[in-house]
C-alpha cells in the first residue's frame, strides 16, 4: 500500500502503524537513561555520568594536534576540528555511552572560520548544564609560529592575499578572550613535541584529578620572560655565583652552588614568606576553581639562583599537597 491509497481501511493502518511507531519511540525514550542534566528533568530520574570535557585551542601551529594526540594516547575520546556548537551534542553522546566515553577531548581553533564564533555561546550552554571542563591553550611567539609555517611551506589559515605575521597577528587579537579564559597555557616556542608530550603527561596521565598543579619553571631574563607564567620572581637580588671561579661551571642543582646560595643574606627569608604567600594564592585558587598554576623564578641567565630557588620551591609546594613539576627553561643554554 502506497502513502497515497485512501479509504477507511488504508486510514486504519496508517493510524496503527502511527501508533506502534510512537510506541517504540516513547519505549526508547524510557530506556533511555543517558541525559546530561539540565536541571528540568523530573524527581527521580537518574542522571548520567556527564564526561570530562577538555578543550584543545590556541595559536595555529603552536602544537594543537601534538597535545590532542597525547591525550588520545592517555584513553581520550577526542574530536579535532569540530565546529562549537557541536560541543555539547558531543557531551550528551558522551553521557548516553553508559560509561564508555568518560573523557573528551575536542580541538576547537580558527579552521572551524565563522562557526568559531559560536564558542562564547557554547560555553556558556556547557555552563549552564553543570558541565566541568577545562580550557588547554596553546600559545607560541611569532618567530616560532613564523618558522615553523615556512618549514612546512604552507599559508596560515587566516593571512588571506597578506603575509604570515598578519595571519598570526589576525589569529591572537581573535583568540585573546579564550586564552584570558584558559585553565592551562603552554608556551610552545622552545619545546619541541617530545617535551610538549612531557608537559601534557605531567597534567593529565595521572588516575585521579588533584586539586591543584604546579609548574616551577627556572628561566634567564636575558632570554625572555616565560609567556605562560602566571607569577614571576626574581632572583637577581643575590649575589651571582657566577662571579665566583669554582662555582661558575655548575648549575644550581650543584649541592655547593644551592648552599652559596641560600647562606646569602635575605635567601632564607625570601623562600619562607614566599612559600607562605604561595600558600594564601593557592588557597585562592583551589576556592575558585584553577587547577594549574606556573610559577616562573628568573635570574640573569637561569643557571645558578633561579635553579637553586626553584628546586626549593617546589619541595615546599609538594610539602603542601601540590603535585610539583619542575622545570629549568634555559640551563645549559650557555
Amino acid at each position: 500500500m502506497t502513502e497515497h491509497e485512501t479509504g477507511p481501511a488504508a486510514q486504519r493502518d496508517r493510524a496503527q502503524r502511527r501508533g506502534g511507531e510512537d510506541a517504540v519511540r516513547r519505549g526508547a525514550r524510557q530506556d533511555d537513561g543517558a541525559q546530561v542534566s539540565t536541571g528540568k528533568e523530573n524527581a527521580g530520574v537518574a542522571e548520567a555520568a556527564i564526561p570530562e570535557l577538555v578543550i584543545i585551542s590556541g595559536m595555529s601551529g603552536a602544537g594543537r594536534s601534538t597535545a590532542a594526540k597525547c591525550l588520545e594516547d592517555l584513553g581520550w575520546f577526542v574530536v579535532d576540528n569540530l565546529p562549537p556548537a557541536l560541543i555539547p551534542t558531543m557531551v550528551e553522546l558522551g553521557a548516553r555511552s553508559q560509561g564508555n566515553v568518560a573523557r573528551i577531548a575536542v580541538v576547537v581553533d580558527v579552521r572551524g572560520r565563522r562557526f568559531f564564533d559560536n564558542l562564547r555561546e557554547s560555553l556558556a550552554d556547557l555552563d549552564a548544564r553543570g558541565v566541568t571542563r577545562r580550557i588547554v591553550f596553546l600559545e607560541s611567539s611569532e618567530e616560532a609560529l613564523v618558522r615553523r609555517f615556512e618549514s612546512v611551506r604552507r599559508p596560515h589559515p587566516l593571512q588571506g592575499d597578506g603575509r604570515i605575521v598578519d595571519g598570526i597577528a589576525a589569529e591572537r587579537e581573535l583568540l585573546r578572550e579564550l586564552r584570558g579564559d584558559a585553565d592551562l597555557v603552554i608556551d610552545t616556542s622552545s619545546l619541541n613535541v617530545h617535551e610538549l608530550r612531557a608537559k601534557m603527561d605531567a597534567q593529565f596521565a595521572g588516575e585521579e584529578e588533584p586539586e591543584l598543579r604546579a609548574t616551577v619553571m627556572s628561566f634567564g631574563f636575558k632570554y625572555g620572560l616565560p609567556v605562560d607564567a602566571d607569577l614571576v620572581v626574581d632572583m637577581r637580588f643575590l649575589p651571582n655565583p657566577h662571579w665566583v671561579p669554582e662555582l661558575r661551571p655548575y648549575t644550581g642543582l650543584n649541592e655547593e652552588v644551592a648552599s652559596y646560595v641560600f647562606n646569602q643574606p635575605g635567601a632564607k627569608e625570601f623562600l619562607d614568606r614566599y612559600a607562605e604567600l604561595l600558600r594564601l594564592v593557592a588557597t585562592g585558587y583551589r576556592r575558585e576553581g584553577k587547577r594549574y598554576v606556573t610559577i616562573a623564578v628568573g635570574c640573569t641567565g637561569g643557571k645558578h639562583r633561579s635553579v637553586a630557588m626553584s628546586e626549593k620551591l617546589a619541595a615546599r609546594l609538594a610539602a603542601e599537597g601540590v603535585e610539583t613539576v619542575v622545570v629549568h627553561r634555559d640551563m645549559g643554554r650557555e
